[in-house]
């Protein structure tokens, strides 16, 4: 049985994007970078919805063929190693085009109880509109944040509204750059 995380990079007012959708203001230093490349080795399946999809899209290009650092060429082969779940209505399969990835239309939390149940190691959640219903009803076993020292004053939240859940930090590391990375359990997964 795996377990259910959701991982973001945030400002520090807690948003992912800014008023225009812009989140260039996130890109990570390199050492954060490292971090998400060992971070991903625990990762066996990603849930995400169909801007995030395209975002990530340029992981699936073959780390060889490009001018990457070795970092970027890592992320690279975990990314394209790891099983996908794509909820989308609009996306077709054809523009999905990898055997790795399945499309949905929609992600009822049945579904994604028995996505967990049946994976080994983590299964993120990556993208705040695609995660809400998980974190509203409390699914998510750990969070992950990586709060950037910037505030961008509105935009796209990394968590929904109106949710009130107890959880207790499981670790936490710093970065010269003033990012931190904040990991959080919720308090009924403490013994984990």
């Amino acid at each position: 049985m795996g377990i259910l995380c959701y991982t973001a990079t945030v400002s520090l007012d807690g948003y992912v994007a800014d008023g225009s959708g812009d989140f260039q203001w996130s890109a990570p230093s390199d050492p954060v970078f490292a971090e998400h490349v060992d971070r991903m080795a625990r990762v066996s399946t990603e849930v995400l919805g169909r801007k995030t999809f395209a975002l990530m899209k340029y992981w699936e290009t073959d780390p060889e063929a490009e001018e990457w650092a070795a970092a970027e060429r890592e992320f690279a082969q975990r990314w394209r190693g790891i099983h996908k779940v794509v909820v989308s209505s609009t996306l077709t399969r054809e523009e999905v085009e990898s055997d790795r990835v399945r499309l949905v239309p929609d992600l009822p939390l049945a579904e994604l109880k028995r996505i967990v149940a049946q994976a080994e190691g983590v299964v993120e959640i990556f993208g705040p509109t695609t995660a809400a219903a998980a974190i509203r009803a409390g699914l998510i076993d750990e969070f992950q944040f990586f709060v950037v020292p910037k505030m961008v004053g509105a935009g796209l939240r990394a968590l929904p509204g109106g949710v009130r859940q107890d959880l207790s930090l499981a670790g936490h590391s710093l970065f010269d750059d003033g990012t931190a990375h904040l990991r959080y359990l919720s308090r009924r997964d403490v013994a984990r």
